[in-house]
């Protein structure tokens, strides 16, 4: 089932997308709730926290004194990591439990107002983001919550930035706008990205790209999405053992180079037949990644190689929204090595990097579609192969 984690600052709109996404099917697990129960009176987190912040945070009738909790610890980051060390465990158990316990086939959502600080998004399949202008927040929090407007900013200065949410999540979803109008994104997203894909993992269908070859103007956003895959891909391998690391590769990872809009990832592994271990492939399912039983090598390259050095699995992507292709090279091997050689080369030497990117533009007014397009680009790798390996002996390259 699709794991989807939600977050945004308090008073950002966060519970609005919750419960829509309730409404429209999705089972939301709700970290404040949990936090709350784990907390209650009788709960061993609880006489933890009286230990460390004292009896001033307990009231008479042995319930937390949350306001009062929350002023000793919103300025205090030691405080905060304290509480945050007694209660993250605790929570994070009892999180899982209750997603475990969601029948098979149903969207689980994560509403986690700290998903980003701490590092929660990376074992989500999508993580959202509900932004809003921080002086609206302040003032919904103040007008309509009736909270003191000094304890709302200690707060605000105590959760991540906007930047740095942006930075983790997938999606973001304005909510400078009315409520309506966030709804009907939520709409919006669910039918043509959150639903679908879901029905992807559950039927086991890798997401489809288009035929034609839609080469595209470089984007700024390939860094920052190869760079959440790749996480997420470490942490879904982070108990395989073997995996020696996972990089992103392709031409959406080389700065200012046109490409498909297809992102392409290099999982580098001490023997090959580990990714054909069920293990191996179920960690990478669980990364919502399938196998393509029917890709097993690379093109040799110089022409005559031994075609053994070139074998790989490629896994792709189940996400409506994101076509990703993860090639699982074996470490030392020269597909391995020209994956890594070719994205620096092109990175470094401009002129190779123009070069190529006119030999695009040429095939593309010749080939319309994918394959053929692709099939087309290895005369100019039979030949760049021997000028990029001419620039690493120049330069003393190594793979990182």
């Amino acid at each position: 089932m699709l794991r989807v984690g939600l977050t945004g600052g308090i008073g950002s709109g966060k519970s609005t997308v919750a419960r829509r996404l309730g409404e429209l099917g999705a089972a939301v697990v709700d970290a404040d709730v949990v936090a709350r129960e784990i907390m209650e009176p009788g709960q061993p987190v609880l006489e933890q926290v009286r230990r460390r912040f004292g009896d001033e945070v307990i009231r008479a009738d042995g319930t937390l004194d949350r306001a009062g909790l929350a002023g000793i610890v919103f300025t205090d980051p030691a405080a905060m990591a304290a509480l945050d060390a007694l209660t993250g465990p605790a929570i994070g158990e009892r999180i899982a439990q209750l997603r475990d316990a969601v029948p098979d086939g149903v969207i689980t959502v994560h509403d986690m107002p700290l998903l980003v600080e701490r590092g929660l998004w990376v074992g989500e399949h999508v993580s959202i983001v509900v932004e809003t202008d921080l002086e609206t927040r302040v003032g919904r929090l103040v007008e309509q919550r009736g909270l003191d407007e000094h304890d709302v900013r200690n707060r605000m200065t105590a959760q991540a930035s906007d930047a740095e949410r942006r930075a983790a999540c997938d999606v973001v979803l304005s909510n400078d706008g009315s409520r309506e109008d966030l709804v009907a994104d939520v709409d919006r997203l669910w039918e043509a990205r959150l639903h679908p894909w879901n029905d992807n993992l559950v039927a086991g269908r890798h997401s489809r790209r288009p035929e034609r070859a839609a080469v595209v103007a470089p984007r700024d956003d390939w860094a920052p999405r190869g760079a959440r895959l790749v996480a997420k891909i470490a942490h879904a391998l982070r108990q395989v053992d073997g995996v020696t690391e996972v990089e992103h590769v392709g031409s959406t990872s080389v700065p200012h180079l046109l490409a498909k809009d297809v992102l392409d990832i290099q999982v580098g592994v001490r023997d090959l037949s580990m990714a054909d271990d069920p293990r191996f492939r179920a960690a990478m399912r669980s990364a919502g990644l399938l196998v393509f039983d029917h890709l097993n090598a690379d093109t040799p390259h110089p022409s005559g190689a031994e075609a053994d050095g070139w074998r790989k699995r490629v896994f792709g992507s189940t996400d409506p929204g994101e076509i990703a292709h993860v090639h699982v090279r074996e470490a030392g091997s020269p597909a391995w090595r020209f994956a890594l050689l070719f994205r620096d080369w092109l990175t470094h030497v401009a002129e190779e990097r123009d070069g190529y990117a006119a030999e695009k533009r040429r095939l593309l007014d010749l080939h319309d579609t994918t394959t053929a397009y692709a099939d087309a680009k290895e005369p100019w790798f039979t030949e760049g192969f021997a000028r990029a390996q001419a620039w690493a002996a120049q330069t003393d390259w190594t793979p990182r």
